[in-house]
């Protein structure tokens, strides 16, 4: 595969074109802002230079990565000719259906369709499309150039030859792919999702504070990041998303939301994007700022 699109140039989205342009391939970075663009390439030029800085790549390295990368604003411009798409669109069924039935009709015929979605339906997703075996989940774990783990998912129809290539592809990235069945929240946010929805009760029922409960999570268990540190990591409104994808999905109160979450980003604490979840962001608490120390 030598021409990829990515649809979406926020966080994830700029990740995968990253990492996809360091491999070689040509990318093209596809978004309806303008501004979106000019941050994402913004953002991975910076993730290059710490790279650089870490000499981890040469600055021949770095030039080829950004030679590789083209963006566009238009859908029908940016997957012309590609063999790949990588749709990074936010976590929205009504979206993502949107973009893939537009994909179907303009795509060329033997073009992949992949999503980075993280919890919802591949076989719904590929429903949208006459292309129902051409259809996979390539869910990247956060931040992108630095996770290892890809989990690819089939859907009802994904075929064998789509899933042997999105494998084989996805070594070649330098990363570990794990074929996983599509059911609700797959198999990442259907372990650490409940989890995170439980520390957010621990919290919300007086049980500890935030600061404990994420320190008994990374003392007690090992945990890199404490639990509720990792939802503002992920985005608050993502986790609300993904609960309501497998509490609807599974049928099961188990999966159902703290009302504490719900809350929050009704009231728009979304976590590191809007500058304040469980922790502050702001400029004037940069101490507490977590974003930064995974890369």
């Amino acid at each position: 595969m030598n021409t990829i699109a990515v649809i979406g140039a926020g966080t994830m989205g700029n990740g995968i074109a990253h990492v996809f342009a360091q491999n070689g391939h040509q990318v093209n970075l596809i978004d309806i802002s303008q501004t979106s663009l000019d941050k994402g390439i913004a953002t991975i030029t910076k993730n290059l230079d710490r790279m650089l800085s870490k000499e981890k790549i040469t600055e021949a390295q770095k030039s080829d990565t950004l030679n590789n990368l083209s963006t566009f604003t238009s859908l029908s411009e940016g997957v012309k000719n590609v063999d790949l798409v990588v749709e990074a669109a936010t976590e929205n069924l009504e979206i993502k259906l949107k973009i893939f039935k537009e994909l179907d009709e303009i795509c060329a015929a033997n073009t992949i369709l992949a999503t980075n979605t993280s919890s919802i339906s591949i076989t719904q997703i590929a429903a949208a499309t006459n292309r129902a075996e051409k259809v996979i989940g390539m869910h990247f774990m956060n931040p992108v150039p630095i996770m290892k783990l890809i989990e690819i998912i089939r859907g009802y129809s994904t075929s064998d030859a789509v899933t042997k290539t999105i494998m084989d592809l996805s070594v070649k990235l330098g990363k570990t792919p794990t074929e996983v069945n599509d059911y609700p929240g797959f198999v990442a946010n259907r372990i650490l999702m409940p989890m995170i929805n439980e520390a957010i009760e621990t919290l919300y029922n007086g049980v500890a504070g935030v600061s404990e409960i994420d320190t008994v999570m990374k003392l007690g268990m090992a945990h890199p990041m404490g639990p509720l540190q990792l939802a503002d990591f992920i985005g608050l409104d993502v986790c609300l998303s993904i609960l309501n994808v497998m509490c609807d999905g599974f049928k099961n109160p188990k999966y159902a939301p703290c009302p504490l979450l719900v809350n929050m980003v009704m009231a728009g604490k979304l976590g590191v994007k809007s500058g304040e979840g469980f922790y502050d962001y702001s400029e004037s608490r940069k101490a507490e700022k977590v974003a930064g120390q995974f890369s």
